[in-house]
């Protein structure tokens, strides 16, 4: 992937989004509090956390059209991001002796970039 000044755009984008999506899932988690057990308050909102992000990230960082395609496609993302950071935290904290507080920071770091392509390969369909 070569990097132009749309790429570091569409990546400050990502972020963004990301940010805001992770504020309004937690909001939706709180308020879900109040009317469910925190299991069914964490998978409801990691779920609409799914739907916004692809809305998001469809219309204002890649600004490419909703489809139900890319839409079935995209929970990908969540699952490659999900192994990925399993498998950074168990080598930083089991192998590399990282403490537990510290190693989802590397996780961030190195997830980030892959979720970026990955989600930017869906919605766009070209890297």
């Amino acid at each position: 992937m070569k990097f132009t000044k749309d790429n570091l755009r569409e990546f400050a984008g990502f972020g963004l989004v990301g940010a805001a999506n992770t504020v309004v899932t937690y909001g939706l988690y709180a308020v879900l509090l109040f009317l469910f057990s925190y299991k069914v308050s964490y998978s409801l909102a990691y779920v609409s956390g799914i739907f916004i992000s692809y809305y998001m990230n469809s219309r204002l960082v890649f600004r490419e059209p909703v489809s139900l395609l890319k839409f079935i496609q995209y929970p990908i993302v969540y699952i490659v991001q999900y192994i990925l950071g399993i498998a950074v935290l168990y080598v930083a904290i089991d192998i590399m002796g990282i403490s537990q507080w510290l190693a989802p920071l590397i996780v961030i770091a190195i997830s980030l970039p892959v979720t970026f392509i990955l989600s930017r390969l869906i919605i766009k369909g070209r890297l």
